[in-house]
């Protein structure tokens, strides 16, 4: 991609309905060349729709993996409308120079409040009540029915939406702890503890907000379980791989525990077309929602264009910040200038040998901005105006190690 190639047809795909906020920000940008497809595609469909695609947008259930990127010859970036990027191989796609964004913020709040929600309906055990009426049971009760005013939080990873949170909690009257393997600065009256047994043991209502690592993997499972305290209730609107699920439905057949509420699951349909099968169907003390935590048209509007401005960004000016699996570089606009961005194997000489390039040629270089993060470099070089860019180019893509060069004005 270069100068010659105007904005109009720079192609975006973007799938799985993103919301019409990023559309709108593309076309208003100059990007009217987009395929908008509602659904998420499958291996073979994403293959072939790819291959002369520049940049694509997903949300969680599109799977961005090697094999889809060795067939995306064209592909610049790639943008995750969503929080998290499981879904994408990082080490692939940084390995083909191409970025990955997403929106680690933007329904940060959605998450914050229908945890709060779900505290409420499981102490209340309005779920369990809800579905004996349907079946037309009139459980008029205040059996194991609480208000969580006073009651225990236990919050699992303090982070982004687990502060926002204890802020929430704390407005209820709830006493908030909070386990986290860094330090954290607390919010409101909570208060951190050292181990995860320790909040388990204390905690009328456990929930989860922590990123799939093999460390969180199946961390809550039948032993962690077994600490939790009678009656108690666990919430999980993190990673499916967070809770062992079969150890989690013997725990409340068992009467271990007294509720849960769950958004995510090891294993997830791909469409609404798919039966969810898993071992807490049909628990009346669990409540199950479809992957939605974060689906909210606030957050789904904010994302939209948070992602989009990313892109764009990139597209525009060079800008990696934020990336997730690329060197993070913030850049101001050219004036008066070109920019030339080059990707290239972090090994030693790299930028020696891209330094004599404009060194020898004599040209006026006004700004050099430079990032490496693991084996991949960044270096992004502005040069007079009055300077011919393409030979440069020409050079720096002839460079051993060179993964990638574009001239961006």
């Amino acid at each position: 991609m270069n100068p010659s190639l105007p904005k109009q047809n720079i192609k975006i795909l973007l799938l799985e309905g993103v919301h019409q906020n990023a559309v709108d920000y593309f076309i208003n940008q100059g990007y009217t060349n987009i395929e908008y497809i509602k659904t998420a595609l499958n291996e073979d469909e994403l293959i072939a729709k790819i291959k002369d695609v520049h940049f694509l947008g997903i949300r969680s259930r599109t799977q961005l993996n090697e094999k889809v990127l060795n067939a995306a010859q064209k592909l610049v970036a790639a943008g995750c409308f969503c929080i998290g990027t499981n879904q994408v191989d990082l080490e692939a796609a940084r390995e083909r120079a191409i970025p990955i964004f997403n929106a680690p913020f933007a329904n940060t709040r959605s998450v914050a409040e229908l945890t709060i929600a779900s505290s409420i309906h499981l102490m209340r055990g309005i779920f369990a009540k809800s579905a004996a009426a349907h079946r037309g049971e009139w459980l008029k009760t205040a059996e194991n029915s609480y208000e969580v005013r006073g009651k225990k939080l236990g919050i699992v990873g303090y982070g982004n939406i687990g502060s926002q949170l204890s802020v929430l909690a704390s407005g209820l009257g709830m006493h908030v702890y909070y386990y986290d393997v860094e330090n954290k600065l607390s919010h409101g009256n909570a208060q951190s503890v050292d181990t995860l047994k320790e909040l388990l043991e204390i905690s009328d209502v456990v929930t989860l907000h922590v990123p799939e690592t093999p460390a969180t993997k199946n961390m809550i499972n039948a032993q962690t379980l077994s600490y939790m305290k009678p009656g108690s209730h666990i919430i999980n609107y993190a990673r499916g791989t967070v809770i062992d699920i079969e150890a989690l439905a013997e725990a409340l057949k068992s009467g271990h525990l007294h509720g849960a509420a769950l958004d995510v699951f090891p294993s997830e349909p791909k469409g609404k077309e798919d039966i969810f099968i898993s071992p807490i169907r049909g628990l009346d003390n669990v409540i199950i929602t479809p992957h939605v935590g974060g689906s909210t048209q606030e957050a789904q509007a904010n994302i939209g264009v948070e992602v989009a401005e990313k892109l764009v960004k990139y597209s525009d000016n060079g800008s990696t910040a934020s990336a997730v699996n690329f060197p993070e570089v913030a850049l101001p606009n050219y004036q008066q200038a070109h920019r030339i961005m080059n990707i290239h194997h972090n090994k030693p000489g790299m930028i020696a040998q891209i330094n004599e390039i404009f060194s020898v040629s004599g040209a006026n270089v006004l700004a050099q901005f430079l990032q490496t993060s693991g084996d991949i470099g960044y270096v992004v070089i502005d040069i007079d105006s009055e300077c011919d860019p393409t030979p440069f180019k020409v050079k720096l893509k002839m460079l051993e190690g060179s993964i990638r060069t574009r001239i961006l004005h």
